[in-house]
């Protein structure tokens, strides 16, 4: 098995798409752990959606077929998205889930009518365009792989600059704001650093699965550990192992796609981790409830002993005892 590691590992677009995958995972782990502490799972998938009108308008407008262009069609769209998010939540009685389902549904139904247009129409070098769906990252060149370097880069300095103030804003951003944070421009960046992470994922994964790869590794790292920075570096290792596991996968078996079985990897060890995590996993809680009730039972037990023991000592008991035994003498 080892041998045949070493012979994928021979071939340079294996390589690309190996790197590509892990620095993918690794991205999208570290702006996860802030998304999902701040209870907005949803939103990845909003922004994931919402990012395919950006792309297909960018592609219709420029008529190549660039991931820059496409980062920034698709930052566009999500920024339109986040605003429509909050226009609805604000100016009407619908909660922020309902919100991002109805911007979810429209976003994807109007992208899916744009990929038919664009499709159908006389457009040039449109083949491939398609992938965006569900991800083809075998068509991963050496470019693709440095913008995802660039990226990972960018938000592994960014949110070690400003974790103090990502930490805060997650936890409790009253308290934030009462110190003096721009409370306002810190959510807005983090929304931005998910856009990113989510366009930088669509081509490895496509738009149905990358936010599959924001939320997974954050939840599996929060059954390890209970301290912050050490479940973002856990989220990121975990995201990274899920892309390289996934990669590694789909080159062994003939026609496997890459981004759905990098999505399995990442539940896979999320399974490992609800089970044996040494935070909140399953059995870790079930020999901590067990060792938590040997103890009661043994203090419990205790006290027993020592209540007894202080009945038979008292002077109560003491003089119950000598007439019982009086009465027995007289008997005889």
């Amino acid at each position: 098995m080892l041998e045949a590691i070493v012979m994928l590992f021979r071939d340079p677009n294996m390589q690309w798409i190996f790197l590509g995958c892990s620095l993918l995972g690794l991205s999208s782990g570290l702006i996860g752990c802030f998304t999902y502490l701040r209870k907005q799972s949803l939103v990845g998938d909003t922004l994931a959606h919402a990012a395919l009108p950006g792309i297909c308008i960018a592609f219709m407008l420029s008529g190549v077929k660039s991931m820059f262009l496409f980062l920034i069609g698709a930052t566009v769209a999500g920024f339109i998205a986040t605003i429509g998010i909050g226009v609805i939540t604000r100016h009407s009685k619908l909660k922020q889930d309902a919100a991002l389902g109805i911007v979810l549904s429209t976003f994807f139904g109007f992208g899916i009518v744009l990929l038919s247009i664009i499709q159908r129409g006389d457009y040039g070098n449109q083949a491939g365009l398609n992938r965006f769906m569900f991800g083809q990252a075998a068509s991963m060149v050496s470019s693709d792989v440095y913008m995802m370097a660039i990226i990972s880069v960018l938000l592994v300095i960014i949110c070690f600059l400003l974790f103090k103030q990502f930490k805060l804003i997650s936890f409790d951003p009253g308290f934030a704001r009462g110190l003096g944070y721009p409370v306002t421009f810190l959510e807005q960046l983090m929304l931005l650093l998910v856009v990113i992470a989510v366009v930088a994922g669509i081509q490895a994964v496509g738009v149905v699965l990358v936010a599959a790869l924001l939320i997974t590794p954050a939840v599996a790292a929060r059954y390890w550990t209970n301290q912050l920075s050490i479940m973002v570096i856990l989220s990121s290792v975990i995201g990274a192992a899920s892309g390289g596991l996934g990669t590694l996968i789909s080159a062994s078996v003939p026609n496997m796609p890459t981004g759905p079985v990098t999505v399995l990897a990442a539940a896979f060890i999320f399974l490992i981790s609800i089970l044996f995590g040494s935070s909140k996993g399953l059995l870790f809680r079930k020999l901590q409830y067990r060792k938590v009730k040997q103890s009661f039972e043994l203090e419990f037990a205790g006290e027993v002993a020592i209540h007894a023991n202080e009945a038979t000592t008292t002077p109560h008991a003491l003089s119950r005892k000598k007439r019982q035994q009086a009465g027995k003498g007289s008997q005889t």
